[in-house]
């Protein structure tokens, strides 16, 4: 897309990633409330502290690219924690299991948008390059975890992509 990237364009990626990085760390905020004093609460413990380091980046650019964030941003809250909650309460391989769904979908999310970042954007590309590569390390420590083995994977993996496919799609325009 080179050097037609609008600002409605930039405004959407930056608005888009946002939330969902708002999500994420409501996610682990979740798990962390039911987990956290498990054996599997320090890892789950680090992936928020990283997600909350790319939610503290994308606060700032906002700001720089005068962006405003998506009017949904209460209901993301609620439903991450939500998920992060019911997920963990279902035990630690239901919890890696929502890490593996989650992550794909926001890996994916990340490389496609890196792909169309030109030149004129190459700091913003890096920082999402970077982040797709931390969402990915999340997905394989899901699965070091056995999240694939936890009871109706595929069912959660199924729902959980679904939500955030949508999350996405509605983030992007609202």
């Amino acid at each position: 897309m080179s050097n037609s990237l609008n600002k409605e364009k930039l405004d959407s990626i930056l608005r888009v990633d946002h939330a969902g990085e708002t999500a994420a760390a409501k996610i682990y905020d979740g798990q962390l409330a039911i987990l956290k004093n498990t054996p599997v609460g320090p890892t789950i413990q680090h992936m928020k502290d990283q997600e909350q380091e790319h939610l503290d980046t994308f606060n700032k650019l906002l700001v720089e690219n005068d962006t405003r964030p998506t009017a949904l941003l209460p209901l993301w809250n609620v439903m991450g924690f939500g998920l992060g909650v019911a997920s963990a309460v279902l035990g630690e391989k239901a919890a890696m299991a929502c890490t593996i769904a989650v992550e794909e979908v926001i890996g994916e999310h990340y490389a496609k948008q890196a792909e169309i970042l030109d030149d004129e954007h190459k700091d913003l590309k890096s920082t999402l390059i970077k982040f797709r590569d931390d969402e990915l390390d999340h997905l394989e420590t899901g699965v070091e975890h056995d999240g694939k083995s936890a009871p109706g994977y595929q069912l959660m993996k199924a729902v959980v992509q679904m939500g955030c496919r949508t999350a996405i799609k509605i983030s992007e325009k609202i």
